[in-house]
């Protein structure tokens, strides 16, 4: 009896399915990666696909990391932040390295450092900013779930006006509808020309100096460890030999 037993579990083990991992992919093979964007200097769509400076380093990165079966997509912030707070295997890029979100993602590697400035029509003299706390009674434009309105939202800003990309905040600016907008000078100066707008018709008044900050990818927590190191070391072997910086130089 206890042989045939023993021949039985023999034979059940054979015929049992192969394991797989949590998110559906069989051992050994390096799972999907669906890399998240949305438009920016760095990161747009070119010739129906999403290309830009920053996207070529990403695809270099995750194909020298041995990741090469993956998918970009671009996205109003808020949609590809989302998804990399929900979904396995998710790359976002390019998001600003904040303490409020250092537990929310695995970080795998710094594009660049970026400040951020308030900006207004120098036309609208009623507009008065010196400090931080002067531009409270303003309305100010920002972006859903993007670090300016995370920021801004933490220090008691109430008279934020929300939309989906920055482009529509510099038309509500241009229209009046806001009087403050939070931007990299290089985002300032593209989106003005995407608008036909002369970018001498906006005053910087502040520099943000709190959120000054890197530029990074990073995958969403349920990216396993040994898949993220892998794109860490490539992310960071084009670091060091210069690729990273030469590419960024190409902004749009």
């Amino acid at each position: 009896m206890r042989g045939l037993l023993s021949f039985a579990l023999l034979c059940a083990s054979l015929h049992t399915p192969e394991a797989v991992a949590a998110d559906g992919t069989p051992p050994g093979k390096p799972p999907r990666i669906q890399a998240v964007t949305e438009e920016s200097s760095y990161t747009y769509l070119a010739g129906g696909k999403v290309g830009g400076p920053a996207t070529e380093i990403v695809e270099a990165s995750l194909r020298r990391a041995g990741l090469a079966d993956y998918r970009i997509g671009l996205y109003p912030w808020a949609r590809s932040y989302d998804m990399a707070l929900q979904e396995p295997n998710t790359l976002i890029y390019l998001i600003a390295r904040t303490p409020a979100r250092e537990e929310l993602f695995k970080w795998a590697g710094e594009f660049l450092r970026i400040d951020y400035h308030l900006y207004k029509l120098r036309a609208r003299t009623d507009v008065d900013v010196r400090r931080l706390d002067d531009a409270r009674p303003y309305t100010i434009g920002v972006m859903r779930d993007d670090v300016r309105h995370q920021y801004l939202q933490s220090r008691g800003f109430s008279r934020l006006v929300i939309s989906a990309r920055n482009s529509d905040s510099l038309r509500m600016l241009l229209d009046r509808r806001v009087d403050l907008l939070p931007l990299p000078e290089t985002d300032m100066e593209r989106f003005c020309r995407e608008a036909g707008v002369d970018p001498a018709r906006l005053q910087r008044v502040l520099t943000l100096d709190e959120m000054s900050t890197g530029i990074y990818m990073a995958f969403s927590r349920g990216t396993d460890d040994a898949v993220v190191a892998r794109a860490r070391a490539a992310f960071e072997q084009l670091r060091q030999d210069g690729t990273v910086a030469r590419l960024m130089q190409r902004r749009r």
